[in-house]
């Protein structure tokens, strides 16, 4: 008998700084994201095209951050409870 996977999520928040259109920095944050699947960050009302950067892995699993979106391009890793210099930029993460 086989039975169902359960989605699985990595427990905690990753939160990121972005620049609204309107130039002012804003945090936005993945509450619980979900582990092995690409999610590409941007803020609401973020200057369109922007990455977003200095990210905190608040979360109990490992965060690959991307440079591009869907996962693509230059990556850094965070440990869990981890938090990258305003200089870390990404458009995108995977949690494992």
């Amino acid at each position: 008998m086989v039975t169902p996977g359960t989605a699985s999520a990595a427990a905690g928040q990753f939160r990121y700084t972005y620049t609204t259109t309107e130039g002012y920095d804003a945090v936005g944050f993945l509450n619980n994201p979900p582990s092995g699947t690409c999610v590409n960050v941007q803020g609401p009302a973020s200057e369109p095209g922007s990455p977003s950067r200095a990210p905190s892995n608040q979360t109990d699993a490992t965060a690959t951050v991307f440079l591009d979106a869907d996962c693509q391009g230059a990556t850094y890793t965070l440990r869990p409870g981890a938090r990258a210099s305003e200089r870390l930029l990404l458009r995108s993460v995977l949690f494992s």
